[in-house]
């Protein structure tokens, strides 16, 4: 890694968490995944100048913490925008999208002034801060490094064991009786 001239009154390891958590944090790599944070330096080896480059050149081992959605993966998220055409969802540090059409198994009303997806027949609501379980559809491709909200990932609660919490543990309560 490239330490800058700005760095060179800092401690080595200092400067080099600060580097990397600039070039890493909240970034997507295709190897890495979802980078969440730069969570210490290992070891920084000695530095090497380089000519016309003011930076001293490193190498570096260094820990992350990531995240990596896998198709078909089920995970637990939070509803954070629900709009007509589908519902946005916070699972781990991403945001995936539920067309409307993966929703649930019902013919669906967006219920504008509630901010909500309500189903006609069984009467179930889907709004802002519900939580949900969810499966991973397809995650878009991951080029180099690139921010969280620049990647998309598809979702859907349309299977058994999906869908909003409630509905699930009130699905379970019956099958109980």
């Amino acid at each position: 890694m490239e330490i800058p001239p700005k760095f060179f009154g800092m401690k080595l390891e200092k400067a080099a968490l600060e580097v990397l958590k600039s070039i890493y944090e909240d970034s997507i790599d295709d190897k890495l995944g979802y980078v969440i944070a730069v969570i210490s330096i290992e070891e920084v080896g000695l530095g090497k100048i380089v000519k016309r480059n003011p930076s001293t050149i490193h190498p570096v081992k260094f820990r992350i913490l990531s995240f990596i959605p896998e198709v078909q993966e089920v995970i637990n998220g939070k509803v954070t925008e629900v709009t007509q055409f589908g519902v946005f969802v916070r699972v781990g540090p991403l945001e995936g999208l539920i067309h409307v059409s993966q929703v649930m198994d019902d013919y669906v009303d967006y219920d504008k002034v509630r901010g909500a997806l309500i189903g006609r027949e069984k009467g179930r609501i889907v709004e802002m801060g519900d939580n949900v379980r969810v499966r991973v559809v397809s995650v878009g491709k991951l080029k180099g490094l690139m921010t969280l909200s620049k990647q998309k990932v598809a979702l859907t609660m349309r299977q058994p064991g999906l869908g909003k919490l409630d509905w699930l543990k009130e699905e379970s309560e019956n099958a109980k009786i």
